[in-house]
């Protein structure tokens, strides 16, 4: 809301953010929970038979936060760059990509078949492609002369 009290619609940039610090927390809190099964030797974590649980909720943990801090960037880079509006697909795409990567490596570790990763690591692919268009949107946008994002954010300015 603005001072007068009407709603403000959220545009990307503060989508982005919002998401980054939220999922920040989250997954950092699960790094704290991790440490505690680590901590207290709980089998379930620990025990031999269960490396590849482990090492999928550490990637989960270690990407989350990655990307956690990749939306942080994202919409930083936007609110600071004059002429680089950031496009609705590039936003939802980096937000799911920080949604579906952690939560593949997550699910796969859930439920180990003999050495492998359950189910759940199926959204990790998905979740790449979603990452990789992001990135090179973002990085193809921003290589693109100043006078040249000046014209295209003033044509989506007059669209809206």
């Amino acid at each position: 809301m603005n001072c007068a009290g009407v709603p403000v619609p959220m545009n990307n940039l503060d989508r982005n953010l919002r998401f980054g610090w939220w999922s920040l927390l989250i997954f950092l809190s699960l790094g704290g929970g991790l440490e505690i099964l680590h901590g207290f030797k709980i089998g379930w974590y620990v025990d031999v038979g269960n490396d590849m649980r482990r090492l999928m909720f550490t990637l989960a943990h270690a990407h989350g936060t990655a990307l956690a801090l990749v939306n942080i960037a994202a919409g930083l880079t936007a609110r600071n760059i004059k002429g680089f509006p950031p496009r609705p697909s590039v936003s939802l795409s980096l937000i799911w990509a920080g949604i579906l990567l952690p939560v593949g490596f997550f699910l796969g570790g859930i439920v180990t078949y003999s050495g492998d990763p359950g189910l759940g690591i199926w959204l990790v692919p998905v979740a790449a492609i979603l990452l990789f268009y992001s990135v090179l949107r973002i990085a193809l946008d921003l290589s693109r002369p100043a006078s040249e994002q000046q014209s295209k954010s003033s044509h989506v300015r007059q669209d809206r």
